[in-house]
């Protein structure tokens, strides 16, 4: 019997709490490399953090973002007091799976001081939203806030994604769950002209016309435009719950982490350059598999690069970055990742698709980042900051 899984499902049991999971044999598809992963404690003490990014202002602060819908500064080696960015007023319930999901900053930040916000909003809904910090950049005001844009979730409280990332084109990616249920009871993911969940969205926040807020335009390059009944903003389409998705800052190269049903957990990657337009097959695949069936078709589906199975306490990938840093030559070049159940930290070739598990935690991961030089750090749902560093043996 399937289950469903949503996305972190332990989000709301685990708030707050420090996980003690029992952490069990290495899967035997999975091989142990010579490099382990360490994880210095930067910061503690704030609540549920669902992501850690940076400005690429030159000012080397990394942003903490609360699930409640607060984000924190972190500079110089601690929190600083205070808040950049407050919208619990808009947010409401942040409880299971609600709240403010997703931060990027423009590429142009330092200049035209813009930054964008994933979040859900009371009743369920998701929404994109834009903002505008002040002429030094440091502090966001509530006010500044306009929705790009909103997307219908009513029906289920999970899978509401949650990822951004600015592209090498300067576009701006998105990542959307399936809009929730065990098994995508809506058919969303496949769909190319119901609705924009289960996807990946590309659009151009420097342009206007597109969607009823006209503050995006559609590129021009976007493999479905004028073919998708209105939802042109589609890139990629056939997933489940992407839980993060990143850019490789060397090559271009998309990542995507998607959540799997019951089995198994997927890591697809795009090319550099890539023309979209790929189906990854949710949910007629789970990962490299039939969901649910004995047989189904691949034809027209993109299978993952990479994948790992429910063994040992895993259940949900939380997606990483390619390290480009310099401090820690073991792990240049290696997409790095982890389970959110099972506190395991797993790498994998940027260009290749063995999975190396490289250390065995009790940490309930919820996003990675990185710092303006590439070195990388993640953070947890009981409100923790870790440098990610590397040891050879």
């Amino acid at each position: 019997m399937t289950h469903d899984r949503p996305r972190h499902a332990r989000l709301a049991a685990l708030a707050g709490l420090t996980a003690l999971l029992l952490i069990t044999i290495l899967p035997t598809s999975v091989a142990r490399g010579a490099t382990t992963i360490g994880l210095p404690l930067r910061a503690s003490g704030l609540q549920a953090l669902t992501q850690v990014t940076n400005a690429g202002d030159g000012s080397n602060r990394l942003f903490l973002v609360e699930k409640r819908g607060v984000v924190r500064v972190y500079q110089n080696g601690a929190v600083k007091a205070g808040t950049f960015l407050d919208l619990r007023r808009l947010i409401g319930d942040s409880s299971g799976e609600h709240g403010l999901l997703g931060l990027v900053f423009h590429p142009q930040f330092e200049i035209n001081r813009r930054l964008y916000v994933y979040y859900t909003r009371t009743g369920g809904d998701i929404v994109v939203a834009r903002l505008r910090a002040n002429a030094s950049g440091s502090w966001t005001s509530r006010s500044t806030l306009e929705p790009m844009l909103v997307i219908e979730h009513s029906a289920h409280s999970n899978h509401n994604g949650g990822a951004m990332a600015f592209g090498p084109d300067g576009y701006l990616y998105i990542g959307t769950g399936d809009g929730g249920g065990a098994g995508d009871p809506g058919r969303n993911a496949q769909s190319k002209t119901k609705n924009l969940l289960g996807k990946i969205l590309r659009i151009n926040p420097g342009g206007s016309g597109a969607g009823p807020y006209r503050r995006y335009s559609i590129p021009t390059t976007n493999p479905f435009r004028g073919a998708t009944a209105g939802l042109d903003e589609i890139w990629a389409y056939g997933l489940r719950n992407p839980w993060r998705i990143s850019f490789d800052r060397s090559t271009g190269a998309l990542f995507i982490a998607d959540v799997g049903q019951s089995r198994f957990e997927e890591i697809d990657r795009e090319p550099p350059a890539y023309a979209g337009g790929r189906n990854y097959g949710w949910n007629v695949m789970e990962g490299k598999h039939c969901y649910n069936a004995s047989s189904c078709s691949t034809s027209g589906k993109t299978l993952p690069v990479a994948e790992y199975g429910h063994t040992g306490g895993n259940c949900s990938i939380t997606g990483g970055y390619v390290y480009r840093g310099s401090a820690y030559p073991a792990l240049a070049g290696q997409y790095v990742l982890a389970d959110f159940c099972s506190g395991r930290f797993y790498t994998m070739p940027a260009e290749g698709s063995s999975l190396w598990m490289r250390r065995d935690t009790v940490l309930n991961v919820t996003s990675f980042g990185e710092s303006e030089d590439g070195e990388l750090y993640a953070v947890t749902i009981n409100g923790r900051l870790y440098q990610v560093t590397a040891t050879t043996t």
